[in-house]
């Protein structure tokens, strides 16, 4: 029996990879310099009060954000209490940071493309394979091209993450958009409402809840790749876990672990609560 030929397919994407970064090296370099000063930002902007200011501060914006939700407040308080007691403030500021920023450019570039595929169903259908490929990929190899394009540190740990997180941006935009009663776009479209007018002040309105969902499941997901992100130097409560399962530390790795169930349980509340009620 004869065997099939080989496709050097891993080649091929080693090559256009290298060819990337040798040719595009300055493109690379410029984006490396932006997002790495985004994370900056958060990060500053977070530790800018004193711990305990912060957790006061958190708390109150919590209760008016989440329209009054004293037990979601109260909770908010005593995680943030439990991380700082652990003395895991600063490992748990840089994870937020890192998780917010990476959260936010999926967002800004999903959301967009979420819109555009909803009134274009053929552009969906070509994109879909992407989407299945993003998703489905094992997160580890996100690493290897984001090392080679941007080195080790916290700037690659939020392309890989962009990468794993965006799918469900895209995704439930383009479904909420789609399923809006059809009813409502005729009557925005009978009263002279232009393309932007009913997509902003009809569609977009009408879809929060189903996008909503989808920033939610982005930042569960960024946060889940928090310690796989440790693996190529991002900082943060990742690499705590990461060298706690390298001393085999049970006690290191379990306060790390829990300081991000608790980061993750409040912002997963705290985005329910802000979705609106159908």
């Amino acid at each position: 029996m004869t065997a099939l030929p080989r496709l050097p397919i891993g080649e091929y994407v080693e090559s256009a990879v290298y060819w990337f970064d040798g040719n595009l090296g300055f493109l690379l370099e410029v984006f490396s310099g932006l997002v790495g000063a985004l994370i900056a930002g958060f990060r500053d902007m977070l530790m800018f009060l004193p711990p305990l200011a912060f957790i006061l501060l958190a708390s109150v914006l919590v209760y008016y954000v989440s329209r009054h939700d004293r037990k979601l407040a109260i909770g908010t308080g005593m995680g943030f209490l439990l991380i700082e007691s652990m003395g895991l403030w600063r490992l748990s500021i840089e994870t937020l940071s890192l998780v917010l920023s990476s959260a936010l450019v999926a967002l800004i570039i999903g959301i967009p493309i979420g819109i555009i595929t909803a009134k274009n169903r053929s552009l969906f259908h070509a994109i879909k394979p992407v989407l299945d490929f993003m998703q489905t990929m094992p997160s580890f190899v996100y690493l290897i091209p984001a090392v080679i394009f941007f080195g080790l540190g916290n700037v690659p740990g939020l392309i890989a993450t962009v990468v794993f997180a965006m799918p469900p941006a895209i995704r439930l935009t383009t479904l909420g958009i789609r399923q809006v009663p059809v009813e409502l776009v005729e009557v925005a479209e009978a009263f002279g409402s232009t393309p932007l007018q009913k997509l902003f002040k009809v569609e977009l309105p009408v879809a929060l809840p189903t996008i909503m969902a989808g920033v939610n499941q982005c930042i569960m997901l960024s946060l889940s790749m928090v310690v796989i992100a440790a693996m190529i130097g991002a900082r943060g409560l990742g690499y705590q876990v990461l060298v706690g399962i390298q001393r085999v530390d049970i006690g290191q790795g379990f306060e790390a672990g829990l300081a991000i169930v608790i980061i993750a349980v409040i912002l997963d509340r705290l985005t329910q609560s802000l979705t609106p009620r159908k």
